[in-house]
């Protein structure tokens, strides 16, 4: 993990495609707060979430801001948004 040093004074915009399950949000945030960085300085950012992710992000740090351009339904019995995007690294990488 590399931040800028005095990240403890900034505002962070965390970017992620996909709020699914949010747990890779939740270890995310947790790593910058281990840094130093304020909850409420924390601003996730993504393209599509769910009510699950929703959920389980803002259970775990209720301060942190999410700003998300659609909820889809929810997950599916592989936890992946329905009806989502299909895989963001597939469609990016175009593999």
């Amino acid at each position: 993990m590399k931040l800028p040093l005095g990240i403890e004074k900034m505002h962070v915009f965390l970017l992620d495609p996909m709020l699914a399950t949010g747990g890779s949000a939740v270890l995310a945030i947790a790593n910058l707060i281990k840094q130093g960085v304020v909850e409420e300085h924390v601003v996730f950012v993504n393209l599509v979430s769910c009510p699950e992710g929703i959920a389980q992000l803002t259970s775990t740090f209720p301060k942190v801001k999410i700003v998300t351009s659609m909820v889809d339904a929810g997950l599916n019995e592989k936890k992946y948004i329905v009806p989502g995007i299909g895989d963001f690294g597939d469609l990016y990488y175009g593999t």
